[in-house]
């Protein structure tokens, strides 16, 4: 598909307002917390306070005795036959528990209310543990989190994205999960022969999504036994259907999946409750209702792993880029992810470098289960080489951004697992950044700094399929089973307004069901957009020829003298000669013999991704007495192909930049015997609004050769690169390399102490 800007598009790539904003702003769109079902009862989990333990007993009595209680059940109650093997297949607790926040009981009650009553009275009774706290113990593999060996996963974060599964080989018990290995040349003697070597550990903490909306879902029972409906909160309305079925047994057909609003997601709704909620409506035969607290949901979901990499760069004297090392750790917790593959692909991808040897282990620990984070592992991967890349450049005494163009990859160099990139606009970004007035402003203010970084996101890609229909008033109405979480409808409706020569305002979508939805990817990845537009295109353009055809026939012409503009078809150089689209419409469901009602399905499936790169600019002030980094201006100039909404993507930009900021200098979980200490947004630090600089969006338009439309992956790039940004700034004001995220103002002053005192390390 060609870039359409060349055409000079009406609607596509011109800024315009998210469909369901009026719904959201007002209180009518409905969420899984404002469901409420004839006879519906609301469950209250009793969460496991210790990371390994076995259940020696679990006394009811009590909590059954609560008024409005109208059942306590545990995994005796609920669970399958089958282990659970991740956290969306997880009910509840067997005969241990493996992470403190694994669900052990539900309590399930009249309301609120008397359900968390009640769950305050359950009495367990734990046999604590040996356990698993940190990547430090797991390694040792003395204490395995699973001695009989961990029960083999269905799903993993590339098959969530967009990719495919990778296959694992059986293997004895132990702590680690896996360890990949990617190469290319020799990286050992590229090192020894290289001029400058950069040598260095860097670590990131756990990171919580942080949505605003806690994970919800109501569940239902069938009129058929084993039947049950599931309302929820979900990036993956075909994920949770997959997670239910296999949890509780069913067939996917007893499992229906109604995707309702997100209250943010940021790759963490894929179904974590919803087989919990749905056994629990099949048990009692009620319609079931859980919304988890900010303090549970932070205890009991999945948040990103904690990761330490130890990475070497070397190059030659004019800053040729010669060797790379890195050894990523990645601690899972108690079920496996899938970050390094998608670590190595960034890490060794970004630049041309002849000489790679990249290792990932993934660890297994008796703590919450990872999962995915906006560009899962990619902004660790990047704080680690874009702090190196920095370091190199001031010790070859060269522009740090003249380096990153020097050695910048493009189409055709290899990522870090060997792939070739597609054409991408990482130079284009670099180049845009040269001439930003934070660059160009550099070195004025003592204490101050300005820190660049580069980033990108490889992009998932998935089948999709779309169904357009023209209503007799003229409406069209696109059926899709896509879930919307960042305004992908809304770019979905200018494609169909676009191809019709209609009104935006006259295109309505209808979300579908896993029952009567097309085929969509899930909403993660930065996929989805770019998948369903072409389905969304090809429906629409049957829909116009099937148009042109009525038009033609009614006009008794040729389908070549028929133009649709504004909602009408008209007859080329005769003036007046016009019809509407929903007469059209109306001509065709009435016809005898004729073509029928105008509806069509259309089907896309991308043969590559259209990978999006950034460049960040950070521009900070240090507290030299405190330590303390007060981030002053920042900028995301990202290449987003072909921009079909501005607005959206800007939007995009902003909110991604900001996650970035965050984790580079506020948010971290903190954990003590293997427990999570700071479970709540009191505790849990994240910026205020105040505490951020005015975020700019700087919109390159380098056209992919696959996107529709010459568009690019969005949503995950502009979260990449801030962290490493942070860091860079804050070398560039006060001297010193941070190698921890989040970057806490007394280690930062620590630090600065040191470099005063002439100390090292």
């Amino acid at each position: 598909m060609t870039h359409q800007a060349q055409s000079g598009p009406t609607h596509l790539g011109k800024r315009r307002k998210i469909i369901d904003g009026l719904e959201k702003i007002t209180g009518q769109a409905q969420y899984p917390a404002d469901l409420n079902l004839p006879g519906l009862v609301h469950l209250r989990p009793v969460l496991s306070p210790y990371p390994h333990a076995r259940i020696a007993g679990i006394d009811v009595q009590a909590a059954r005795a609560v008024p409005g209680v109208v059942a306590v059940l545990t995994g005796a109650d609920l669970n399958g036959p089958r282990p659970a093997h991740s956290r969306s297949n997880m009910l509840l607790a067997g005969d241990e528990v493996v992470f403190a926040g694994q669900p052990v009981a539900v309590v399930v009650a009249e309301t609120e209310a008397q359900a968390a009553d009640g769950a305050a009275l359950l009495d367990i009774e734990y046999q604590p543990l040996d356990s698993v706290d940190d990547a430090a113990q797991a390694l040792q593999d003395e204490v395995l989190v699973w001695p009989q060996g961990m029960p083999r996963p269905d799903t993993s974060m590339a098959s969530l994205h967009g990719g495919g599964a990778s296959e694992e080989a059986e293997q004895a018990p132990s702590n680690i999960h896996q360890r990949q290995e990617f190469k290319r040349g020799d990286a050992e003697k590229a090192l020894q022969e290289a001029h400058t070597v950069i040598q260095r550990t860097f670590r990131t903490s756990r990171v919580h999504q942080a949505y605003l909306e806690p994970h919800a879902v109501v569940a239902q029972p069938g009129v058929k036994a084993g039947e049950v409906t599931v309302y929820t909160s979900t990036q993956g309305q075909y994920v949770v259907r997959r997670e239910v079925a296999g949890a509780l047994n069913l067939p996917e057909r007893n499992v229906h999946v109604v995707p309702l609003k997100v209250g943010g997601g940021f790759g963490a709704k894929y179904g974590l409750v919803d087989a919990l909620v749905a056994a629990v409506a099949l048990k009692l035969r009620r319609p079931a209702r859980l919304v988890l607290t900010r303090s549970e949901d932070m205890q009991t979901t999945t948040p990103t792993p904690e990761i330490e990499i130890e990475l070497r760069l070397g190059a030659d004297a004019q800053g040729n880029l010669m060797g790379l090392a890195v050894d990523a750790t990645i601690e899972n917790g108690a079920f496996v992810s899938g970050h390094a593959g998608i670590i190595a692909t960034m890490i060794g991808g970004l630049y041309r470098c002849e000489n790679v040897h990249i290792t990932g282990t993934e660890l297994l620990t008796n703590r919450p289960p990872v999962g995915a984070y906006r560009a899962p592992g990619v902004p660790q991967a990047l704080f680690a080489l874009e702090s190196a890349v920095d370091d190199l450049a001031r010790t070859l005494g060269q522009d740090p951004l003249e380096l990153r163009l020097q050695n910048a990859a493009g189409g055709g160099d290899p990522t870090g697992t060997g792939r070739p990139w597609p054409d991408i606009g990482l130079k284009a970004c670099l180049e845009r950044a040269k001439d930003h007035p934070i660059w160009k402003n550099r070195h004025q203010t003592p204490n101050e700094g300005v820190g660049l970084a580069a980033g990108g996101w490889p992009g998932g890609f998935s089948p999709a399929g779309a169904v357009c229909r023209v209503d007799t008033d003229g409406t069209v109405r696109l059926h899709v089973g896509s879930v919307d979480i960042s305004g992908v409808h809304s770019s979905m409706v200018l494609i169909a307004a676009e191809t019709l020569n209609v009104d935006p305002d006259s295109v309505e979508i209808v979300q579908g069901t896993t029952d009567s939805g097309p085929y969509a990817p899930n909403s993660g990845g930065s996929q989805v957009t770019i998948s369903l537009s072409g389905a969304v295109l090809d429906a629409t353009q049957q829909v116009k020829n099937q148009l042109l055809d009525l038009a033609a026939h009614h006009f008794e012409t040729h389908r070549d003298d028929i133009e649709l503009a504004e909602g009408h078809a008209s007859l080329r150089g005769v003036p007046g000669k016009t019809v509407s689209i929903g007469q059209l419409a109306g001509m065709g469901q009435r016809l005898p013999g004729g073509p029928g009602p105008v509806v069509a399905e259309g089907r896309a499936a991308l043969k590559a991704g259209a990978p999006g790169f950034i460049a960040q600019l950070v521009k900070v002030r240090v507290d030299p007495d405190t330590g303390h980094v007060t981030p002053l201006e920042a900028a995301t100039i990202q290449d987003v192909g072909f921009a079909l909404n501005p607005l959206l993507v800007e939007g995009q930009m902003h909110g991604g930049s900001a996650q970035a900021l965050s984790i580079g200098l506020y948010e971290g979980q903190v954990f003590a015997d293997g427990q999570l200490t700071n479970p709540n947004f009191m505790e849990y630090t994240f910026p205020r609004a105040d505490d951020l600089p005015p975020l700019e969006a700087v919109i390159v338009e380098h056209p992919s050769e696959h996107g529709p439309f010459g568009a690019r992956v969005v949503g995950e790039p502009p979260m990449t690169a801030g962290a490493a940004a942070v860091a860079n700034a804050i070398r560039d004001a006060v001297g010193v390399r941070v190698t921890d995220l989040p970057v806490k103002p007394e280690t930062l002053w620590q630090l600065m102490t040191r470099q005063e005192s002439g100390q090292t390390g």
